[in-house]
């Protein structure tokens, strides 16, 4: 959790400072990083879902006849 929260921290940071450094906004700012930080999260959780093998269907054992 330290890892998501210090990187939404230095995207904030970053985008406050592509604004200009405007004062009195730091919630919007952590918003928005959080935001996009986690739509990435999601994408690359999905990306690796789809992308993952899906499992080889099992064949049905064949049955042998008894001998009469």
């Amino acid at each position: 959790m330290q890892d998501m929260d210090q990187a939404i921290r230095e995207r904030a940071y970053h985008m406050w400072n592509e604004a200009g450094r405007p004062e009195g906004n730091a919630d919007a700012f952590w918003l928005s990083a959080q935001r996009e930080l986690l739509a990435q999260s999601l994408t690359q959780i999905a990306t690796v879902k789809t992308a993952a093998p899906k499992p080889a269907a099992k064949k049905a054992a064949s049955r042998k006849r008894k001998a009469a």
